[in-house]
């Protein structure tokens, strides 16, 4: 069993703040957790809300069913009253103009006004919500002197939490097992642990939403961590300093959103061409152009594939998950030393902004090999940056660091030692000895985890943040009807893995992808490079994540 709560009004009215105290509590009474964030681009009005999803069990992904709305104002109401279970309730205040037999009307602006503080309102009804299901007030004055810097404020906000509790009666008994070990973390934040976990010491970014929270993170940790963070003057700048960096011999990496990507392909390139190890986090929203600034989608997978112009090596790896995106992360820094390569991290606002619990992430997995070959050519030894070998990677030291050795790159095509070159003879060499990297690079390849029943009838193909979501759909499918599911969700994408594919599509009757965008992109990938076809197409365009029960209707009204 596990509870839906929507924290609903307009920007401004304190929802973050509300929601964090809710998330906080919530964990420490060890309930897991999920939330989502529906926000607009904008500071003040609108309409935004915040659903925190808890119970006992692991959740994987929101749920569109609500069984209690918090509403601030009356667009709230309206807006949700038609996802609220027919057991559910509303609180909100008594002077809004709602009859409804589920709505509870407290007089949260009057008693906020008797305690001197019209802005505790929210807080009165967030208590009456832990009244109304039976949670009891432990971990509640901690968690709100941690939210609360100023002690004044603290008081007050604990203040008005016993006022609201007192405002209603329970209805529900809900009780935790007491799990320990967790944290609570969304993407961007995992992101940025990971990055910090690899060593990177240097980010630079321009703030772009739903990418900017990385760049906030590791500024928030520059001095502990050692980090330099630069907030540059724009993308183009932000990678060719990140670019910098790795030649300088540090572990680097930027962050941009899909406009901001658009600006970094040709730099993209140059990384491509110098073999600089780069890291670029690529956090998804819907474009064109601004587009939805707030809001998620998965349209730049064939973007990301063949972004910058020219032919070179580069891996595209979707995270799937928080925990997925600290380890994928450190990953990717990894590969990118190793092969010399850019490594694009694929994620979206969805995953950037949902937080949920998991379970601590373990540094003793961490693994950090830089693969530089400093010490091999001390003395006499002669060092050629672009050595032509037979895996295509040439060996790399550090400017400054072997006497006596220098490290030339070009953006130009160049010769082994780095000298410009216009021989077509040496064109074709350095092309081919960058690419024969890729066919060691598929040898490393993560191939799709497999979801479900072995002897399934449907094969569902998905890829990235879709992970949550149809992992719960292929639970909901397979304990309801005859009809066996599976699914395929893809993290490593560029280079395709093949193998489970190949292994799996041939065993099904139907064959679904489920994405985030217009065109169906994964899909066309697959088709491209193995030749199987999807039967039929799930896809969601409107900016706002797919659920489950999206998933389970479109599935169960098409059979």
């Amino acid at each position: 069993m596990d509870y839906n709560i929507l924290i609903g009004g307009s920007a401004g009215q304190g929802m973050d703040t509300l929601a964090a105290i809710l998330e906080r509590v919530l964990k420490r009474k060890g309930f897991e957790i999920f939330t989502i964030r529906d926000y607009m681009s904008r500071v003040r009005g609108g309409h935004n809300f915040i659903q925190v999803r808890f119970g006992n069990e692991k959740l994987w992904s929101h749920r569109d069913c609500l069984d209690l709305i918090i509403a601030l104002n009356d667009e709230t109401i309206v807006n949700h009253i038609g996802r609220l279970d027919a057991k559910g309730y509303i609180i909100c205040d008594d002077g809004l103009d709602y009859i409804e037999e589920r709505v509870i009307k407290l007089p949260l602006k009057n008693t906020a006004k008797s305690m001197g503080n019209t802005r505790v309102s929210g807080i009165l009804a967030l208590a009456a919500m832990f009244k109304l299901y039976g949670l009891d007030l432990s971990y509640v004055t901690e968690v709100i002197e941690n939210v609360f810097d100023k002690p004044q404020v603290a008081i007050q906000n604990l203040k008005a939490f016993n006022e609201g509790y007192n405002l209603v009666e329970s209805v529900y008994e809900v009780t935790s097992l007491q799990k320990d070990g967790n944290i609570l973390i969304n993407g961007n934040e995992a992101i940025a642990l990971g990055a910090l976990a690899a060593g990177c010491m240097f980010y630079s970014a321009y703030p772009m939403t739903p990418s900017t929270s990385i760049m906030n993170y590791l500024a928030a940790k520059m001095e502990k961590a050692e980090i330099v963070v630069e907030q540059a003057e724009d993308e183009i700048a932000a990678i060719n300093m990140a670019i910098g960096a790795s030649y300088a011999g540090v572990r680097a990496m930027t962050g941009t959103s899909g406009g901001g990507f658009a600006l970094m392909v040709e730099a993209l390139g140059l990384a491509g061409m110098l073999e600089v190890p780069l890291v670029v986090a690529e956090i998804q929203r819907p474009g064109p152009t601004t587009g939805l600034p707030t809001r998620t989608e998965q349209s730049d997978l064939k973007f990301v594939i063949s972004a910058s112009q020219g032919e070179f090596p580069r891996m595209v790896i979707a995270l799937r998950t928080p925990e997925d995106a600290f380890y994928q992360t450190i990953r990717a820094f990894n590969i990118a030393d190793k092969y010399q390569i850019p490594v694009i991290l694929l994620g979206d606002q969805y995953l950037a902004d949902y937080t949920t619990t998991v379970r601590s992430f373990d540094f003793d997995k961490v693994e950090i090999n830089r693969y530089i070959s400093n010490d091999k050519y001390k003395g006499d030894i002669e060092y050629r940056r672009y050595e032509i070998t037979e895996s295509g990677i040439s060996p790399r030291i550090i400017p400054g660091k072997v006497p006596g050795k220098t490290v030339l790159v070009d953006s130009d095509e160049h010769d082994e030692y780095g000298h410009i070159t216009e021989s077509a003879e040496v064109k074709v060499q350095m092309t081919d000895k960058r690419m024969r990297k890729i066919e060691a690079l598929k040898e490393e390849l993560l191939e799709p985890e497999f979801i479900g029943t072995e002897d399934f009838d449907v094969l569902l193909l998905a890829w990235g943040s879709l992970y949550g979501p149809v992992k719960e759909a292929v639970g909901l499918l397979n304990s309801e009807g005859s009809v066996k599911y599976a699914a395929l969700v893809f993290g490593d994408i560029w280079p395709l893995p093949v193998k489970s594919l190949c292994q799996k599509a041939p065993k099904a009757k139907t064959i679904i992808n489920i994405e985030q965008n217009a065109t169906g992109q994964l899909g066309a990938v697959i088709m491209e490079v193995t030749g199987i076809r999807c039967t039929a197409s799930i896809l969601k365009y409107d900016g706002r994540p797919i659920s489950s029960q999206d998933i389970c209707e479109k599935i169960q009204g098409g059979e």
